[in-house]
């Protein structure tokens, strides 16, 4: 419950952002991507009462955790405040991107729930998918290669990436896509350095690579 209260308050602040940013309260991509948030938290929500230690892991992590993780989660969430500003600033107040078919808007919403469906997927595979990138020895940290870790070694932040490139789509903002990029290199940037952390730290993640040799997009990277 701990972790739905805070990502409750998390969709009510990027609200509040988004409206703010448009100068209007009937800006209504901004209710659309409020929507898909609250409807993910439901399902994360569902996903963790299956999973109690997960949830408390994801609540209040343990100790370890890198710390050039938190200095990457500080940077993604300035970030993603700076793409909703700059995409209620555009498609909201000013326009300064060209009008387009709303279409595009529903397409980007798609996106947006495609990406978080891939996220909720790797959580429910995953009992180790914490918030932070540490190695969890103090709770038997295993290799998952199950469900989408067959395909890809970290489905988790392909998820993100996807939902993360249908933000502008949804909001028809060309200038938010520009945080809205920097947001996916970060991500890559982190998938770099935590495989490289399991590669040294984690046993049998080295065989899995083998394994599973695609990070992010099968057949690319």
């Amino acid at each position: 419950m701990k972790t739905f209260l805070v990502n409750f308050g998390v969709n009510v602040a990027f609200l509040g952002i988004l409206l703010l940013s448009a100068g209007r309260l009937s800006f209504g991509p901004a209710w659309v991507y409020f929507a898909i948030g609250m409807l993910s938290n439901v399902l994360m929500r569902l996903v963790l009462r299956e999973r109690p230690d997960l949830a408390r892991e994801r609540s209040s992590p343990s100790s370890g955790a890198e710390a050039w993780d938190k200095r990457l989660l500080r940077l993604a969430f300035l970030l993603t405040i700076s793409m909703l500003v700059v995409a209620g600033l555009d498609s909201g107040r000013f326009g300064w991107t060209p009008r387009v078919s709303w279409i595009w808007s529903a397409v980007g919403a798609f996106v947006i729930l495609a990406g978080t469906s891939v996220f909720l997927l790797a959580m429910a595979e995953n009992r180790f998918f914490t918030a932070v990138v540490r190695v969890q020895r103090d709770k038997g940290h295993a290799v998952c290669d199950s469900g989408p870790y067959r395909i890809i070694r970290h489905p988790g932040y392909t998820g993100m990436i996807v939902g993360t490139i249908g933000v502008p789509l949804l909001f028809m903002s060309a200038w938010s896509a520009i945080p809205a990029l920097l947001s996916v290199v970060l991500l890559v940037v982190r998938t770099r350095l935590e495989d490289s952390l399991l590669e040294r730290e984690l046993e049998g993640y080295s065989d899995y690579q083998r394994q599973t040799r695609y990070r992010l997009v099968p057949g690319i990277w």
